[in-house]
């Protein structure tokens, strides 16, 4: 199959697959859910498990040859393919089957499924649905982002005291001295205000869209990034690491804007102007 045809194919099954997951989760919402900790406030229930079983079957029945990372995967798994680039004409799809797990599990409306496609080492296609809005997200690099029919583009805020900010907080934040806590106070002292909704996915998303102008998160995985960074990427906003570096979604920090605030938030995160450098 030329390239073109075979991303078509992989485009068509993902977004199917966004769909179908998102729309299976809102209908069993208020539902009953079986909870398990994997840490202290690191939860899990059995529709992560049932939405990845569905997209690892559908993934590997329509492409047998590719790789495959998601959050749930058992760890022997997962490590097989943990922190390597897919390897050359591999392709990886990389899988968050439910982002803002806590918030389902309590029945709060905010969660998505997130999917991003690798190949030799970069996200060339990526997409997230949150299903209580209905608004399925998706960008193929060089080919622009979408919500829904409509092409996205990041907002024009150019001071970081009119913007409105997103971030999280890691889940070992009650035992890490390295958890956001006074990036959260200095920020919200240097901008409009800063929200924290517990879906990734959906802030990177957001940020595409001109909702919120900036975001930061430490310690996020590859499955909460690799779609968001590319539909942001392609709205014509820019993600990096704390320090101005270049992107790696097997990093430990992410730092995304509009493209105006970079580097102002990147100073407030590496405590002043020496840390952060401009180097893309």
């Amino acid at each position: 199959m030329k390239p073109k045809e075979d991303d078509a194919r992989m485009a068509e099954v993902l977004r199917t697959l966004l769909l179908r997951s998102g729309n299976l989760l809102r209908r069993r919402l208020e539902a009953t859910h079986q909870v398990e900790f994997k840490g202290e406030v690191d939860l899990v229930t059995e529709m992560d498990r049932e939405v990845e079983a569905g997209f690892l079957r559908t993934v590997r029945r329509h492409f047998p040859g590719h790789e495959v990372l998601s959050e749930e995967m058992e760890d022997a798994e997962r490590c097989a393919v943990w922190r390597e680039p897919a390897r050359k004409n591999k392709i990886r799809w990389i899988i968050d089957p439910l982002d803002g797990t806590t918030n389902y599990a309590h029945g709060f409306p905010h969660f998505a499924v997130s999917a991003g496609i690798e190949r030799r080492g970069k996200i060339v296609m990526g997409g997230v649905y949150n299903p209580m809005l209905r608004e399925l997200y998706f960008a193929e690099r060089g080919r622009g982002a979408w919500r829904n029919e409509k092409r996205i583009h990041v907002s024009q805020t150019r001071k970081l005291k009119r913007a409105l900010l997103a971030t999280g907080f890691p889940y070992d934040f009650r035992t890490n001295e390295q958890n956001s806590f006074m990036d959260f106070r200095l920020m919200s002292g240097q901008s409009r205000a800063v929200r924290r909704a517990g879906a990734a996915s959906l802030d990177l998303c957001d940020l595409a869209c001109g909702r919120f102008d900036g975001f930061w998160e430490l310690k996020l995985k590859p499955w909460d990034v690799a779609a968001g960074s590319l539909v942001i990427e392609e709205a014509g906003g820019r993600i990096t690491d704390f320090y101005g570096h270049r992107l790696d979604i097997y990093g430990d920090s992410f730092l995304a804007s509009n493209g105006y605030l970079h580097a102002a938030m990147g100073k407030v995160l590496t405590g002043g102007y020496g840390n952060y450098v401009e180097n893309q």
